[in-house]
This record gives structure tokens, C-alpha cells and sequence, in this order.
């Protein structure tokens, strides 16, 4: 009877383990690749990237309204802006689901799509983003000290590769 109860115990403990380590792991995964509906809070260090760099509030240039929908569709589609304007962009989901929208390079949002295409919960959370809730308004506030042509895009698993991409066209400073 003994060495039953010692069977019962160790397979019921390695049940139990075998039960934590999995709720543990799963808990692990949630966090490190959850996609979540809220607005993030942003870093504090301002990253100088190929697009730009985050903006300051107290030097916004302009506001730019941008909508989004479930047509997989940004409106407008393009925008121009002069090189080292700071732009707030006021982000509104008009559609049902989560949409997002990112600024970047073609490629650089490209690679970032197939990513979230293989990983759909992966956690993204940068000042040049903003995940909008279906009926919420989001904001990015941007400046462009970069000259080119950037886009933005919703790089939610397939929305890419269904066309919701736009053109950001910023004129060097020369052409001011």
C-alpha cells in the first residue's frame, strides 16, 4: 500500500508540475507576445531611426487626421510633409476591429507584416505606433528629420497584404 500512495503522490506531483509549468509558460508567452487593444505608453528615450524620431508635444508643427477602417483602407492615403516638422497624427478606427498604424520604411514595415503573419500576438510597442481599438482614436506625434518617402501601414496579421499602406512624402529642407 505504501508504494501505491508513493506512485499516487509522485504522479500526482509531476501532474501538478507538469500543470504549473504549462500555465507558466502560457502566462510567459502572454506577455512577451501579447498584441494588445490599448494605446501603450511610449519609452522615454527617443530613438533616431531612418523615419525620424519621436516627437516632442510642445513642438508639434501641424496635426494630421488619418482614418482607418475594416476596408483595409487609410484616409487619406498619402500626406506631405517638410523635413523637420513634428506631426501629430490623431488616428481614428472607424472600422470594427483593431487596427493599428505604424510609420516606417517600405521595407522595413514589409518585414515587420510577415512577422506578425507567423506571429500574430507578437507584442509591438514603439512611438512611430499606435493600436486603435475598433471606435477609438489613437495619436503618434512624429518628427520628420529625414527626407524620403516613408509609409505607414496597419500591420496586423494580413491587413498589410490586403493594401492598408500609406505614403508619407517628406521634402528635404532644401526644397522648403
Amino acid at each position: 500500500m505504501t508504494v501505491q500512495i508513493m506512485k499516487l503522490k509522485k504522479s500526482s506531483s509531476s501532474k501538478l508540475l507538469a500543470s504549473v509549468l504549462i500555465a507558466l509558460s502560457t502566462l510567459s508567452a502572454g506577455n512577451a507576445l501579447a498584441h494588445s487593444n490599448e494605446h501603450h505608453s511610449k519609452p522615454a528615450k527617443a530613438e533616431q531611426l531612418p523615419w525620424g524620431i519621436a516627437g516632442d508635444a510642445k513642438k508639434i508643427s501641424r496635426t494630421i487626421e488619418i482614418g482607418m477602417g475594416d476596408d483595409f483602407r487609410f484616409l487619406p492615403g498619402s500626406v506631405d510633409i517638410k523635413q523637420n516638422e513634428t506631426i501629430r497624427f490623431v488616428i481614428k478606427n472607424n472600422g470594427k476591429m483593431l487596427h493599428e498604424m505604424v510609420i516606417g520604411t517600405p521595407a522595413e514595415n514589409a518585414k515587420h507584416a510577415e512577422l506578425m503573419l507567423k506571429f500574430p500576438n507578437m507584442k509591438h510597442d514603439e512611438p512611430y505606433m499606435a493600436h486603435v481599438k475598433a471606435g477609438s482614436t489613437g495619436e503618434i506625434i512624429w518628427t520628420f528629420n529625414k527626407d524620403g518617402q516613408f509609409e505607414f501601414a496597419c500591420l496586423i496579421g494580413g491587413h498589410y497584404q490586403a493594401g492598408m499602406k500609406g505614403t508619407i512624402l517628406v521634402q528635404p529642407a532644401s526644397k522648403q
